[in-house]
């Protein structure tokens, strides 16, 4: 890997720091608004994650996997959470009964991963999660994250209509974007996730001014801002279970990262990613934030940028660790447009299906074999395309898992991994 020049490095810094900021803000965001807190106390659950993702991002890349892979909020982890929150007044849970119990729940699921990290129960873990998994979770994990992107640049009006020249700017970025990253020579090719942060986030504002108004100045810090912690043993078990599936993220991100550093992952980084990866999943369930795990989709934005290196990684996730202590600056990039930041992800992720793709290549299927791939997928697929309220008479401490086409497609290709002896039929 040839070294970066200072100007190569700066840039490739800050489109880091636009691709964290954009996977990040979302989040304490949406589940602040689920369980109704008030605006202090989500704007401390928004500081609170700038700080620890930044942290949580030099430590991995310092001391835990080693590769420049976003450690941030759980996609998988994010959805459970919210279809809690959806279901929970109908079972006559209260939003602080049930953060309180999920506090604990995702607190125990951290300790959980540090002991996976800290007893090297990764290769118990990597016989569960195997390769045909870890392909069903790419695809699953690729078609989920471009639904939530692909959604979130098409702007709807309060009757529930498209808003035609949002939706219409939103596809111009994507389409821009897209022509840099496919055509685009040397480094605009590589810095198209940045060209399409900076240029989407002028024009947006010059064509649909508005006056946003975030106050960052009143800061009240707390701890377990969803409610006090206690023990429901329905939401903990879930909560665990949770946990170990979200094992699936680190394993899948490590080992495409294998092959696109061309480098073998060795047992020590295994073991210290778990690790970090709990520890601040415990910390982040002390501030209401979502557990934490590495990103694999990350794959998907180093193969549009083309930047191996982890120096501008490490840089943009100090810079990103500020948002969190300097007040005005977490205000000012708070106000990158929604619709932007979605579109030019949409564009990012489309790399992370080219990963999935190439994960089965070594496959063979026949009309029998198939199964293995292809009810997995589907299921999932179709699963999240349904609305939680349809499976609301299913008892609540299982409608979470049911609903999640995620979680259920990763469990149905462990069984039929376990279950079925596929070479016999190939």
């Amino acid at each position: 890997m040839s070294k970066l020049s200072s100007s190569t490095t700066l840039l490739a810094s800050v489109q880091w720091f636009f691709f964290i900021f954009a996977n990040t803000v979302v989040v304490p965001i949406s589940i602040g608004d689920a369980f109704q807190l008030s605006s202090d106390q989500i704007i401390m659950t928004i500081r609170s994650s700038f700080f620890l993702t930044g942290i949580a991002c030099i430590l991995q890349a310092w001391i835990g996997h080693r590769y420049p892979l976003l450690e941030g909020h759980s996609g998988m982890w994010w959805g459970l959470i919210l279809s809690l929150c959806t279901s929970a007044s109908s079972v006559g849970m209260t939003y602080v009964e049930l953060g309180g119990s999920l506090a604990l729940g995702i607190f125990l699921a951290g300790i959980i991963t540090i002991i996976v990290g800290a007893f090297n129960l990764v290769p118990l873990l990597q016989k569960i999660f195997t390769p045909m998994v870890m392909s069903i979770y790419l695809f699953l994990l690729t078609i989920q994250l471009i639904l939530i992107f692909f959604k979130g640049m098409l702007k709807l009006t309060p009757n529930g209509s498209l808003d035609i020249s949002v939706s219409t700017f939103s596809i111009g970025l994507v389409i821009l974007v897209s022509i840099i990253s496919i055509k685009g020579k040397g480094i605009f090719s590589n810095f198209a996730i940045l060209i399409g942060m900076i240029v989407g986030w002028i024009f947006y504002v010059w064509l649909f001014p508005s006056n946003p108004s975030v106050n960052y100045t009143n800061f009240h810090f707390s701890i377990f801002p969803w409610g006090k912690p206690h023990l429901q043993m329905g939401i903990a078990i879930t909560a665990c279970l949770a946990g170990i599936l979200n094992a699936s993220n680190t394993i899948a991100s490590l080992k495409a990262s294998e092959s696109l550093h061309g480098i073998k992952t060795h047992s020590k980084q295994y073991r210290f990613s778990f690790t970090v990866t709990g520890i601040f999943t415990c910390l982040g369930a002390m501030f209401g934030l979502v557990p934490y795990a590495p990103f694999t989709s990350t794959i998907g934005f180093l193969e549009s940028t083309k930047i191996l290196s982890k120096k501008p990684f490490i840089i943009s996730g100090g810079l990103f660790a500020l948002l969190g202590v300097i007040a005005p600056l977490g205000a000012f990039f708070s106000t990158l447009p929604v619709a932007v930041g979605n579109a030019v992800l949409f564009v990012a992720y489309l790399q992370l299906f080219g990963t999935a793709l190439r994960s089965i290549q070594s496959y063979s299927f026949n009309s029998r074999t198939i199964y293995r791939i292809a009810f997995p997928v589907l299921i999932g697929v179709s699963l999240m395309n349904m609305s939680p309220n349809v499976f609301k008479n299913i008892s609540f401490y299982v409608r979470p898992l049911i609903s999640n086409g995620l979680l259920t497609g990763i469990l149905i290709s462990i069984l039929l991994e376990r279950l079925i002896k596929w070479s016999k039929y190939e």
